[in-house]
């Protein structure tokens, strides 16, 4: 009995009891007996307690439940069930709730796996992203975004663009996409460390469906590579007419020396054509290496892959390369190990190890030192040719294997060198999937290091 003093059954209980009492005083007037009345009101109390009862347990209580049920739904509990063992409209009810937190709970996980989709992809793509709101404040920052500025997207969410990011052309790109309301285009240069960056960063404006400003996304893209291409190309074409301007200009000019010349065997005539003969060799060298980069670079080159002893190699380069050593009285050294072979294409290897050799040679002073080295690690075989010559500053390193660049540019071209040598050893190290490697000190020498696999096989 202990139900009936429970909230709400008990505000219940006493309505029934003001009902019943209200009515035994109207019948107290027609009744003068009133054990019958009480015996009345008693039975009346009883029955319309019951029927509470039966109320409150077909109605009043199901609906309490299901109301709890969909409280828990609207918190986000979709696990959350209401189950009415009865029919009818309760029972129908409970059908509906139940189907609803069913369907609320397959939206969710799709839409938790769309957003942990849409999140990988964001945070995974190669551009930074920044989202600001109409006000200014940055809501959100990816991870390319982070890796180019540092600290983290705490520093950054929450706070206005102006106060966190310091970079005035981020400043007016914002300022830009808000005034104008469409999309705007930058450029500019990053430093992180000592490392310099080319960014293009794209603002775009976000409208929401009444088609007004309600905030902006900037998307920075990384173009440093495509910058470098650029600038490698401009400088690749600057180059190549400086190197075929001067034999070019060098064999007219004495050509037409010798046209003009009516002595035809003078000393002068002899030393003309010496100098014909160097520069059109010159031109020569420098219009094979080109054809020898050209081809390397196709998309379709082809190596041709054989076994070989590499021992014998070097004792044909070492023949190539004696006569240059001992004209600039050179002291040079060789160790191989013996047995080792190396599968790759031969022909390449050797160009690898005369191209390395040539440029000690002219780099190293008379009566320097020049070492070539090869042997082998684990799965890799390292070609090292190490030179005592005039050395590499270390801004330097970056750039010396692109096409035409010099260390000494004081000595110009007088080594007798295309300037393409390095170029072409790094294509042939990367067709063959190794890997290039560079120490040098100014005044101390350089050492450079090629590892190339020990089998190379082909897909």
């Amino acid at each position: 009995m202990q139900f009936l003093f429970r909230k709400p059954i008990f505000g219940y209980v006493i309505g029934i009891f003001m009902v019943v009492a209200i009515t035994g005083i109207l019948l107290s007037v027609l009744l003068g007996n009133y054990v019958t009345l009480t015996a009345v009101l008693f039975i009346q109390f009883i029955i319309l307690l019951l029927f509470l009862l039966h109320f409150h347990e077909r109605f009043i209580k199901p609906i309490k439940k299901a109301t709890k049920t969909v409280d828990e739904i609207v918190k986000g509990n979709y696990r959350a069930r209401f189950h009415h063992p009865s029919g009818g409209s309760i029972g129908m009810l409970s059908n509906k709730i139940n189907s609803l937190a069913r369907n609320l709970s397959e939206l969710s996980i799709q839409e938790q796996m769309q957003s942990e989709q849409l999140s990988t992809i964001i945070e995974n793509t190669q551009s930074g992203l920044v989202l600001i709101d109409s006000k200014g404040y940055i809501h959100f920052v990816n991870g390319k975004f982070i890796s180019l500025f540092g600290l983290t997207a705490k520093d950054y969410q929450g706070y206005l663009y102006y106060d966190v990011l310091d970079n005035e052309i981020i400043h007016e790109t914002v300022q830009k996409t808000f005034l104008y309301e469409r999309n705007v285009k930058e450029e500019f240069t990053h430093f992180k460390g000592i490392d310099k960056f080319y960014i293009e960063i794209v603002g775009a404006p976000i409208f929401n469906d009444r088609n007004m400003l309600k905030g902006a996304v900037l998307v920075l893209y990384d173009i440093t590579e495509m910058k470098k291409l650029e600038l490698m190309r401009k400088d690749f074409v600057a180059n190549v007419s400086h190197e075929l301007k001067t034999p070019i200009t060098s064999i007219k000019g004495f050509a037409e020396t010798l046209l003009d010349n009516s002595m035809p065997h003078s000393e002068d005539n002899k030393e003309f054509l010496e100098i014909i003969y160097k520069e059109s060799h010159r031109l020569q060298l420098l219009i094979e290496d080109l054809l020898i980069l050209s081809r390397l670079e196709k998309e379709n080159f082809q190596l041709v892959l054989t076994t070989f002893n590499v021992k014998e190699l070097v004792r044909e380069v070492k023949l190539i390369v004696e006569h240059k050593m001992k004209k600039k009285d050179l002291s040079f050294s060789v160790d191989v190990e013996e047995g080792l072979e190396l599968t790759a294409d031969m022909e390449k290897i050797k160009q690898i190890m005369i191209n390395l050799l040539d440029n000690a040679i002219n780099y190293t002073p008379e009566k320097g030192r020049v070492n070539l080295e090869v042997k082998r690690s684990d799965d890799t075989v390292s070609i090292q040719v190490k030179d005592s010559g005039i050395g590499i500053e270390k801004d330097a390193l970056p750039r010396i294997f692109e096409r035409f660049y010099r260390v000494d540019k004081a000595r110009s071209r007088n080594t007798g060198g295309t300037g393409l040598g390095l170029a072409i050893v790094k294509h042939i190290v990367e067709v063959h999937d190794g890997d290039i490697q560079i120490e040098s000190e100014p005044g101390q020498g350089t050492a450079v290091t090629v590892y190339l696999p020990k089998v190379r096989i082909d897909d």
